[in-house]
Parts: C-alpha cells; structure tokens; sequence
C-alpha cells in the first residue's frame, strides 16, 4: 500500500512549509553589528529543537563561513542570548548587544545557505523540499479505444 507514503509525504510538506515558510526559517533571530568584529553576523535559534535539550543555539559569521579566511562558528546557551532581563528581544531595526536586529533576507547568501543548514538540521528536515505539485504521470495517448 503507498497510502502511508503519500500521508508521510503530505505531513513532512506542512511541517516544512510551518518551519520554513516561502524558504525563510522561522525560530530565528538575526543581527548585524555594523563590521565591528570579524564575526559581524550572530543568528539565535529561538525554536524548541528536539536535539538540543533545553539549550539555545546560535552562529556567529563573517560575510563569507565557508570561506578558509572567513568565519562560522556557532555554540550553545541555557537561555538565548539576545534577551532582555525580562525575557524579550529587540524588534527589527532595535539595537542589544549583538548589534541590530535584521531579517533573515539582510544576510549575505552564504550566512543565508549556513543559517539554512544548521536549521534544517536541529528541526531533523530534510535538506531538499519534497515537490509541493509532483508531475503528473505521463499518458500514452497512441492508443485510442
């Protein structure tokens, strides 16, 4: 029976359209501090993650992670680190220590693909969508009744 698949399809479709809607992580923060540091970008991922116990994720980056003499290193918190004493995060456009808070499209592309990456992972998705409109099988129309 492939009922089950399509039903496991279909799940695994809506849970990755909630977590990433129109390809953007949702549990995350983002921050630009201007080039002050070498690290000028730190992500926090806000989200409850089944594989991180409890803890708070984040990644700070230069422009380029990937890049031999770029930067990408990333670490874990008890609470996330971004907050204020009673527990809040500056909007976008606000300021805190992390430098100002910005949407995740203000990121460099391999922050982006990075960011995307570790979310991905700590939400257990898999890294390639499934097709939201699957082709439609192709007909033999030689054979006319």
């Amino acid at each position: 029976m492939k009922l089950p698949a399509c039903r496991s399809n279909a799940k695994t479709l809506r849970r990755h359209q909630q977590l990433l809607p129109a390809g953007i992580p949702k549990y995350i923060r983002c921050y630009d501090n201007g080039g002050k540091t070498f690290d000028r970008y730190t992500v926090i991922y806000t989200g409850r993650y089944p594989k991180t116990g409890g803890e708070f994720f984040y990644r700070g980056m230069s422009k380029h992670p990937f890049h031999p003499q770029g930067f990408g290193q990333s670490g874990s918190l008890p609470s996330p680190g971004d907050t204020n004493r009673w527990g809040y995060a500056p909007q976008i456009g606000r300021k805190n220590h992390l430098g100002t808070r910005i949407p995740f499209s203000d990121l460099p592309p391999d922050c982006q693909m990075a960011v995307r990456m570790d979310y991905l992972s700590l939400w257990s998705l898999e890294h390639t969508p499934i097709a939201k409109n699957p082709p439609a099988p192709v007909r033999d129309t030689s054979r006319q009744t």
